[in-house]
């Protein structure tokens, strides 16, 4: 059973197509206990940091994502879902995020049209199964207009260009995070979904 994470906003509803298409089972929830009792946890996101941010510490799901992930359990974050994962966002003049990765979120640099949308290449800076049977410089489908800046590059596992390499996919541990949307990247969308599911399942890729 997959489970996505529902703070009252997001693009949950593509989210779920998409992996009902590959044939999996999945659970909507809002609280921190259905969150620790998850097998693999998936946190989409659109709009702004702050509102997601505000939304998860009414619902107490802030802190329930911090003990998860610092359990090293299987994890998912899409777009702002991966946003959040950092300390702080430039949105709205500041924003405290939930400090799992350090480092900021911030703006395009003037002169860039922003939001960054539409297709753009993937350039994998990390070998690890979640991008298995995706071939390098793959396009992937992005709406944003901040992008994550982590202090420690280590944990970089993909980047894109926009005005300059931004980071667009992070690995730490069983934590994966993508800038990108999956659910709207077509069939390669969809292998990096199969890929984190089988992961978590203990499934050969």
């Amino acid at each position: 059973m997959i489970t996505i994470i529902d703070y009252g906003a997001g693009n949950l509803r593509s989210v779920l197509n998409a992996i009902a298409r590959l044939g999996y089972a999945t659970k909507l929830v809002s609280s921190p206990q259905a969150v620790d009792n998850a097998e693999c946890v998936i946190l989409p996101g659109v709009g702004a940091a702050g509102h997601i941010m505000a939304s998860l510490k009414k619902s107490g799901l802030d802190n329930a994502i911090r003990k998860y992930i610092n359990e090293n359990r299987y994890f998912l974050g899409i777009c702002v879902g991966m946003q959040v994962l950092l300390a702080e966002s430039n949105e709205n003049n500041g924003c405290q995020c939930l400090n799992i990765v350090p480092g900021k979120v911030r703006k395009f640099n003037e002169g860039l049209k922003v939001p960054h949308m539409g297709w753009n290449q993937v350039k994998q800076k990390q070998a690890h199964p979640v991008f298995s049977g995706i071939p390098e410089a793959t396009d992937f489908y992005f709406v944003h207009s901040y992008y994550c800046d982590p202090d420690e590059k280590t944990v970089v596992a993909a980047e894109t260009e926009y005005g300059k390499p931004f980071c667009s996919a992070i690995i730490k541990g069983n934590m994966i995070a993508t800038q990108f949307h999956p659910e709207k990247s077509g069939e390669t969308g969809l292998k990096i979904y199969d890929n984190f599911i089988k992961l978590a399942s203990g499934k050969t890729l």
